[in-house]
């Protein structure tokens, strides 16, 4: 199997770097050596490594940013991945792509199902589904991966802020009224590696649209508290449970983002660990490395 990566520094394609590889050769790309808003390149990349798997692991992910910087925003998140699906059909090449919470409204009181309506809040979540859309109607095999959470042992994600702060603030306000469920981006990787196995065999018969998240659920407060637990930051800040509306943000955010992940376990055999345990193994990695340094 040839594959083709974009995004190989980023949280999941960093991960994605170790996962992919058994499964054949791999093609990784970033910048500064491919500007992704130069489609023309894209395409020829694309046709001069005539991969059997494209993996998109490119993304605008600034939520409240992208309030201001809508155009960029969508040449990343929409334009992008439609030219690619475009590019993955005319190679009969998959496509892997990954998607959104924040597609859904999170007005609902259970886990979101593929099969439920959207509803964006905000321009992230609306490029994001546009995206997902041209990819749906562009008539290549896909599959679409909607993940929450994602957070790791590097780049800017939520745990490493919290940890920052705990060593700047003696006191932190934490939203606790918004809910879903931390995922580690490693174990999106390891997933995203075991359906492409499956996948590759027959395309068509597996393209679609999957959840891809922890199991269980939290809220930003009660992760919060996991991490220190688990961390033990010292000095240990007070954690101040407030409302999303006693936190204001540019860009509004669902109150809940569980995702339902019957469909891809159905399809694909797998289930991602709870998100406790997840964190476990990323403070077990973590500390360990700290002891070896």
């Amino acid at each position: 199997m040839r594959i083709l990566l974009l995004g190989k520094v980023g949280q999941v394609g960093f991960e994605l770097l170790r996962t992919l590889a058994p499964l054949g050769e791999v093609v990784a790309v970033d910048q500064p050596e491919l500007n992704f808003l130069d489609l023309a390149r894209i395409g020829d990349l694309v046709r001069r490594e005539s991969p059997n798997v494209i993996v998109n692991a490119v993304a605008y992910t600034a939520v409240d940013k992208a309030e201001t910087d809508a155009s960029l925003c969508r040449a990343i998140n929409a334009t992008a991945p439609g030219f690619l699906a475009a590019e993955a059909k005319k190679a009969n090449a998959l496509l892997v792509h990954y998607s959104t919470d924040y597609v859904y409204p999170g007005n609902k009181t259970t886990p979101y199902t593929e099969e439920d309506a959207t509803g964006p809040l905000a321009e992230y979540g609306r490029t994001k589904l546009e995206g997902d859309q041209l990819i749906q109607g562009s008539g290549a095999n896909y599959l679409i991966f909607r993940t929450a959470w994602v957070y790791g042992a590097r780049g800017a994600n939520f745990l490493r802020t919290m940890l920052r702060l705990a060593k700047e603030k003696p006191e932190l306000p934490v939203v606790s009224d918004q809910f879903g469920a931390p995922t580690w981006s490693r174990m999106v990787a390891e997933a995203t590696a075991q359906a492409i196995a499956k996948a590759s065999a027959d395309p068509t018969r597996y393209s679609g649209v999957y959840h891809l998240t922890a199991a269980g659920q939290t809220s930003w407060y009660e992760f919060t508290e996991a991490i220190f637990d688990l961390f033990n930051p010292q000095p240990r800040p007070r954690l101040i449970p407030i409302k999303a509306d006693q936190y204001p943000t540019p860009a509004k955010r669902p109150a809940n983002s569980v995702l339902s992940n019957d469909k891809f376990a159905r399809t694909f055999g797998l289930r991602l660990p709870g998100w406790r345990h997840q964190l476990e193994l990323v403070a077990g990695e973590v500390l360990s490395d700290q002891i070896r340094m």
